[in-house]
């Protein structure tokens, strides 16, 4: 109930009856926000799969993480700015939908597990050790999850 009355006013934002009353802009922020979720699990899946021993070996974990930091800050960065603007849309929805709060407790847990024990891992440890191992799998979960909860989302 402590966040009840911050979800009924993002939702009676002028952004929010906008995009609830629009024919075109939920659907269109949708899409966006999906492609977000494609250009953040691409990266993440490469540099999981190489945690977990792996695709192209000769290349080192850290170096791989280098070249796709920049797709998944931008998947991360569409995600979370149309995962807002979809919110304000049905905010009181999403409030009483199990799905939706699946989705958030994945995805706070991904992006907490992402800037404390991720990266320093990913960046220090050569693949085949079992906390390389673990953090691919951790990672992997925690990001299927948060697109697990958003597509059941529409469901419930």
């Amino acid at each position: 109930m402590l966040l009840l009355p911050w979800f009924k006013w993002f939702q009676d934002t002028s952004i929010g009856s906008a995009i609830r009353t629009s024919t075109y802009w939920f659907p269109f922020i949708e899409v966006v926000h999906l492609l977000g979720l494609v250009v953040l699990l691409g990266p993440i899946l490469l540099v999981d799969l190489r945690l977990l021993g792996f695709g192209r070996s000769r290349l080192p974990v850290p170096r791989v993480v280098r070249a796709v930091a920049p797709l998944l800050l931008a998947g991360i960065a569409t995600m979370l700015a149309t995962g807002l603007l979809l919110l304000s849309a049905e905010a009181i929805k999403c409030y009483d939908n199990p799905a939706f709060w699946f989705k958030m407790y994945f995805l706070a847990g991904a992006l907490l597990f992402h800037s404390t024990i991720y990266f320093p891992v990913a960046f220090s440890t050569p693949p085949g050790r079992a906390i390389s191992k673990i953090t691919g799998a951790v990672s992997l979960i925690l990001w299927f999850g948060v697109a697990l909860g958003g597509r059941v989302i529409a469901f419930l």
